[in-house]
């Protein structure tokens, strides 16, 4: 069978489950990643990212891309960066680019038949649509983000204020949504899937792009030692876990991994009085396909061999 492509949209270099989906997507068996563009760029620093962790990885191919950039004022707030040093060893040279190059990226690629994941705000995919009204349509898109599935009792009871990648551009989370038919990945869920101190030993093993997921897996811990609230306060997560894994369970859905329960809901969206974005579910709303459950232990192993195998 030929590989399933996909079009990674991103916005790494901010929470670490970026890197930890990239690398994933890279050891996964069967697929082939076509492109990667980059949300909420910032003169072409994310765009340095993700080539350097390409580049780690043997794959120096792959086109990369900066897409839209922060100083556009698209942006709720403006995103922060942790230490380079700490998190990449040394400084990463920007990949600073129109974005309109990363555009025609996703257009091609879509045209070309790759799943676009979303891993970011989706800005790029809203910016693509104004300038080629209805490619949307017709794409086989992913989105990271959305609430329309609470999380279970045992996980963080978190709410649209906590949905970043909605929340960051909503009005492209509103132009993305009403004008394409993705499947959609939710919070609720994503919260049962953590990498977690004990995973460090087997990352530290394996190759350079593995060894670069311990370095920022043990950065992240350090700076936000997730464990001792999280861990402690949520019985359904590890005493140990580090981060939530919300990006590569997105890509693996994409890709059509089964631990995923998939079902179709209708849903409706608005503004609240704070301008933040919601959704829920409405008999007389749109009809998508969502994820609603997850197998999150079964998910951590997959993760892990996969990020091992790059």
């Amino acid at each position: 069978m030929p590989p399933i492509k996909v079009h990674l949209d991103t916005d790494i270099g901010g929470d670490i489950d970026d890197l930890c989906a990239l690398a994933m997507l890279l050891g996964w068996d069967g697929v082939e990643v076509v492109g990667v563009t980059t949300a909420a760029d910032d003169r072409g620093r994310r765009a340095g990212y993700a080539r350097r962790a390409l580049s780690m990885a043997g794959r120096a191919d792959v086109p990369v891309a900066a897409g839209v950039d922060v100083s556009t004022g698209c942006f709720r707030s403006e995103p922060t960066y942790p230490s380079e040093r700490d998190y990449w060893q040394e400084p990463v040279p920007p990949l600073p680019g129109p974005a309109d190059r990363a555009l025609s990226l996703l257009a091609a690629n879509i045209a070309a038949g790759a799943i676009v994941a979303a891993i970011g705000p989706y800005t790029n995919l809203a910016a693509l649509e104004v300038r080629e009204p209805g490619i949307l349509g017709g794409a086989q898109l992913v989105l990271m983000g959305t609430t329309v599935v609470p999380p279970r009792q045992g996980y963080p009871a978190w709410g649209p204020a906590d949905d970043y990648n909605v929340q960051l551009d909503a009005n492209a989370a509103e132009l993305v949504l009403a004008c394409s038919d993705p499947l959609l990945v939710p919070l609720g869920p994503c919260l049962e899937a953590a990498v977690c101190r004990a995973d460090l030993p087997a990352l530290r093993t394996s190759g350079a792009l593995a060894r670069l997921v311990a370095r920022q897996v043990s950065a992240f811990d350090d700076q936000w030692r997730n464990a001792d609230h999280w861990g402690v306060s949520s019985a359904g997560l590890p005493d140990d876990m580090v981060n939530f894994l919300y990006d590569p369970l997105a890509c693996a859905a994409a890709v059509g991994w089964t631990g995923v329960a998939v079902n179709p809901l209708r849903l409706s969206w608005g503004r609240d009085a704070d301008g933040q974005l919601r959704e829920w579910q409405d008999p007389a709303g749109k009809l998508f396909r969502v994820v609603t459950s997850v197998d999150g232990p079964e998910f951590r192993t997959v993760w892990l061999n996969a990020v091992r195998s790059v």
